[in-house]
């Protein structure tokens, strides 16, 4: 009974929940008023996470579905190809009907209640660009610097901001300033990713942006990028503390460099690495080092975006209780 709904998790990218929380999370924490019933809050909140979840999944099973023959030469992947054999094709796309039409329903609901037609039109703006970054015609993966730009846009600005959006209307400049620190840490982590999938993607032509960049240029990037978006997160919540009178509450915030020079530790290894493996002569050797460092990045996505996460329930609590 239970086998399909594992199956489908396991396409779904089940993995992503706790990033998905992140989004709520960061949007709640920034819109959120104490002016805010306590019963219009739970229907938000639940509301909001289940649409970003739902579309999240669409999203991940288009993506499964669309590269299933490039994951079929990717050992890495094998799990995920052998949910797919087991779920069926057409089972899926029978699926991904439902699930849009579902998540459609709701977000116009949603709408209706809250009387913000901008939401709609962000989920309409964001299913789209996820539906498209995989599949084909479109398939912005493979579009060179379109492939960060939509994903950027994906997984950081609309999740967020439909979860800010459902609280308020006022657009605040410390959340605009903690939004960009997002936006660039988010990229920053997804280079690691698309380094795993460098030498398949690039053997099959597939022009993300780090086969545009190279290893060498994109790795240096990410590190850049990591650093850049913790400053301008952590300044935008030190603003914050301190207009909201909870200047001590800055002391959380000793979190981030801690947790970013860690991950930061990891990103220079690549980094070295990719400057050996464009001057090895066993680059094979490298190559397999690169893949293996560099498929540990969920972990690293998981320190960065769960501390950002504990940041932003300490701003919460501060609105609400203290």
């Amino acid at each position: 009974m239970f086998q399909p709904l594992r199956l489908l998790a396991t396409i779904s990218r089940a993995e992503f929940l706790l990033p998905n929380l992140g989004s709520l999370i960061m949007g709640l924490a920034w819109g959120a008023t104490s002016a805010i019933g306590f019963t219009e809050l739970v229907v938000s909140v639940v509301l909001s996470f289940t649409i970003i979840n739902l579309s999240s999944a669409i999203g991940a099973q288009i993506n499964t579905l669309s590269d299933y023959e490039l994951d079929l030469k990717d050992d890495r992947k094998k799990q995920l190809v052998q949910a797919m054999d087991s779920f069926g094709r057409d089972r899926l796309r029978i699926t991904l009907g439902v699930e849009f039409l579902l998540t459609l329903v709701l977000v116009f609901l949603f709408m209706l209640v809250q009387g913000k037609p901008i939401l709609l039109f962000m989920w309409i703006i964001g299913i789209s660009l996820g539906c498209g970054y995989s599949a084909p015609p479109v398939r912005l993966k493979s579009r060179s610097w379109l492939a960060p730009i939509s994903l950027v846009l994906v997984l950081a600005v609309f999740p967020v901001l439909f979860a800010y959006y459902s609280f308020t209307s006022e657009m605040r400049p410390f959340f605009l300033l903690s939004l960009s620190g997002l936006v660039l840490t988010v990229y920053a982590v997804i280079i690691p990713t698309e380094t795993r999938d460098y030498f398949g993607d690039k053997a099959m032509g597939i022009e993300t942006m780090t086969v545009h960049l190279g290893l060498v240029m994109a790795s240096f990037l990410s590190m850049v990028l990591l650093s850049a978006g913790a400053i301008l997160i952590g300044t935008a919540f030190l603003f914050e503390f301190i207009y909201g009178q909870h200047p001590l509450l800055s002391l959380f915030l000793l979190a981030i460099p801690v947790v970013v020079l860690l991950v930061l530790g990891n990103f220079k290894k690549l980094y070295s690495l990719s400057k050996g493996y464009a001057n090895s002569n066993n680059q094979n050797l490298i190559a397999e080092k690169i893949v293996s460092l560099s498929a540990h990045n969920p972990q690293w996505i998981m320190l960065v975006t769960q501390t950002y996460s504990i940041i932003s329930i300490v701003l919460l609590v501060s609105k609400f209780l203290l």
